[in-house]
């Protein structure tokens, strides 16, 4: 009855994309600036179209309503009311993203009616001396940031970060930041589409015009905090799935790997989304048989009462990061594991 989900493309066409997520995607590419490749969302505006098996053509959320405990997960669908809680990108900057910051749940609940937006980012390439910002480089005032955003000098107070391929960012909400120009990278994120932008450059939009900012929202949102380290440290380890993000939101681990791999996440309660960031490789289900390939630049959902699976790369090694939700342990101690890991 259950298999991995695979989905039609789901690109979005924003101002500062680029040219290199249609190839990425074995897509035939074209000059459209696509910034956006939303890889398995349930977000109303953007929902995932299955494109497999039984459920082609269905949307993910019908298909979620069909059987919320069995895909979800039960922890996971009683927690959030049969909701999909994450959504995955793929994100290819051509050009600079405005500096923008997410509310937190409470907040997001409170002025919009929706989840908070707490997210990470994989970086998959990144072209010489390029940057992204995460986090201010020192203490300002709310007043300060006011004035620095009228006067067009807010990027000198932002924390700016060197990168290079396998390069991990945590943005809990309330954190300053802005992929830049010559970055591509996977984002996992909770599910939201909530974003207050906060300085855009003074560029016009697709549409000629200048981009709406939200800067009264994003003062209420920001954390002022400086942190000595904004880059997630990890140690990269070939066929092992290296945990690389573990927070009260979602749990994220990359694995490289060479040869057959197994991954039994059935004791998480938690559907798996998988994403192909190298090398295609196949999933095969332990408990039913049914397989799929996974092409790079694609991402599958595994169903909660299925998450018992080998990944198999198919042109010598492949990598993927698995984003799911840990329900293994209580929500105390995942609050404070994490808190012990942010601080090392």
């Amino acid at each position: 009855m259950y298999y991995p989900l695979l989905f039609k493309p789901n690109l979005h066409t924003v101002v500062w994309g680029g040219q290199r997520l249609r190839q990425y995607k074995g897509m035939e590419p074209n000059d459209e600036p696509i910034g956006e490749s939303w890889e398995v969302s349930a977000v109303p505006s953007s929902t995932s179209i299955v494109a497999n098996g039984p459920w082609t053509g269905k949307l993910l959320t019908e298909v979620i309503d069909e059987a919320p405990e069995d895909i979800l997960g039960k922890a996971v669908n009683k927690k959030y009311g049969g909701k999909l809680p994450l959504l995955v990108k793929f994100i290819d900057a051509k050009r600079d993203l405005s500096i923008q910051v997410h509310p937190n749940d409470e907040m997001a609940q409170r002025e919009h009616g929706k989840m908070g937006k707490s997210e990470m980012w994989y970086v998959i390439r990144a072209d010489e001396g390029s940057y992204l910002y995460a986090g201010f480089n020192k203490e300002i005032t709310p007043e300060e940031y006011q004035q620095r955003v009228s006067d067009g000098t807010i990027v000198d107070v932002l924390a700016k970060h060197y990168v290079s391929p396998g390069d991990v960012f945590y943005l809990p909400a309330g954190r300053v930041h802005a992929i830049c120009g010559g970055i591509m990278l996977a984002e996992v994120q909770q599910s939201s589409d909530v974003t207050y932008r906060i300085f855009d450059y003074n560029r016009p939009g697709l549409d000629g015009k200048p981009r709406e900012l939200h800067t009264k929202l994003a003062a209420q949102a920001l954390d002022y905090h400086v942190e000595k380290n904004y880059r997630t440290e990890y140690a990269d380890t070939d066929n092992r799935a290296v945990q690389i993000i573990d927070t009260p939101y979602f749990d994220v681990r990359v694995m490289e790997v060479s040869k057959s791999f197994h991954r039994d996440l059935r004791k998480y309660d938690s559907f798996v989304i998988s994403m192909c960031i190298e090398g295609d490789c196949k999933i095969v289900i332990r408990t039913t048989g049914d397989e799929i390939v996974l092409h790079e630049g694609n991402s599958t959902l595994i169903p909660a009462a299925i998450a018992d699976f080998d990944i198999i790369p198919l042109n010598g090694k492949s990598k993927t990061i698995d984003a799911f939700i840990d329900n293994n342990i209580n929500i105390t101690q995942k609050v404070t594991r994490f808190l012990h890991i942010t601080k090392q």
